[in-house]
């Protein structure tokens, strides 16, 4: 019971942190984390029926949820994912409001040197190139790569994926030294990943654009026609599931094997991205 002669406490005169909860004074509510592996498997679930409205529906209600719960992890982890998807649908001024936020929150969360701010700092880098800004993203590119390299337990496909697209960035910029020698890292880095020959597949018709840019379509021709063989041979023998992300790999590969005169390789590698996407929808 309040007595006149006790002295006032902070509570009494200060309102409440939160009006809606009447959290009381001095009580740091509870961080309620958002199930990031659930929302990983959900969005496995749109990748194959290629369902950008509902992926980004499904991102932004969980980026609001992450808000709420005071999860500042959970909000760095869906800006990245959204970094993504902004980039795969081509979205600009979104993709690069989300870089802001993410890198604002790296430094909030004093995040700097972590596995997490690599990843968030490729993400960043990969969107900026897809963009056109590749002098903007060598940087983010070259913080990743310290942070991977340093780090005891960074995984092979972490870093098979900061070499790839990094040399992709160094090509767009006239690098061809640096860039061979990354996408000769990435190859090497991939082979102890399982299902890794998707990726190594991406990377030698990365090079084969690569070789062209560096020395004109005549001249490098040798070269590619050897790494679009090596591509074709990685897509029909690996292991990887017959699942969407396989699909998503040959309609990504298709269109350069088509550039190069593989009219045959690049029909039948749609073919399958379509009969998976086909089976897919026959299921929902």
């Amino acid at each position: 019971m309040y007595s006149e002669n006790e002295p006032l406490r902070p509570e009494d005169y200060i309102e409440p942190r939160c009006v809606l909860c009447d959290e009381p004074y001095g009580v740091q509510a509870a961080v309620k984390p958002i199930p990031q592996q659930r929302i990983i498997a959900k969005m496995d679930e749109y990748m194959p029926h290629r369902d950008y409205t509902g992926a980004e529906r499904h991102l932004c209600y969980w980026l609001e949820e992450a808000k709420l719960g005071g999860d500042l992890r959970g909000e760095l982890f869906v800006h990245g994912e959204l970094i993504g998807h902004y980039r795969k649908t081509g979205d600009r001024e979104n993709a690069l409001e989300h870089i802001g936020e993410a890198l604002s929150l790296i430094k909030k969360l004093e995040f700097e040197k972590t596995i997490s701010a690599g990843t968030t700092y490729i993400n960043a880098a990969t969107a900026l190139c897809a963009f056109g800004e590749n002098e903007k993203a060598l940087p983010l590119f070259e913080s990743a790569r310290e942070i991977y390299e340093s780090a005891p337990k960074t995984s092979p496909d972490l870093l098979g994926g900061l070499y790839n697209n990094m040399a992709l960035c160094c090509a767009a910029l006239s690098r061809f030294e640096d860039c061979m020698s990354l996408y000769q890292k990435a190859l090497d880095t991939m082979r102890s990943v399982p299902g890794g020959e998707l990726e190594r597949a991406i990377t030698y018709l990365n090079m084969a654009n690569a070789k062209e840019a560096q020395l004109g379509l005549e001249a490098a021709e040798n070269f590619i026609f050897d790494y679009l063989d090596k591509a074709a041979d990685l897509l029909d023998e690996t292991d990887a599931p017959r699942d969407g992300y396989y699909a998503f790999v040959c309609e990504k590969c298709a269109p350069t094997f088509s550039y190069y005169g593989y009219f045959a390789e690049a029909k039948d590698l749609q073919g399958r991205a379509e009969e998976i996407y086909g089976r897919n929808n026959e299921r929902t």
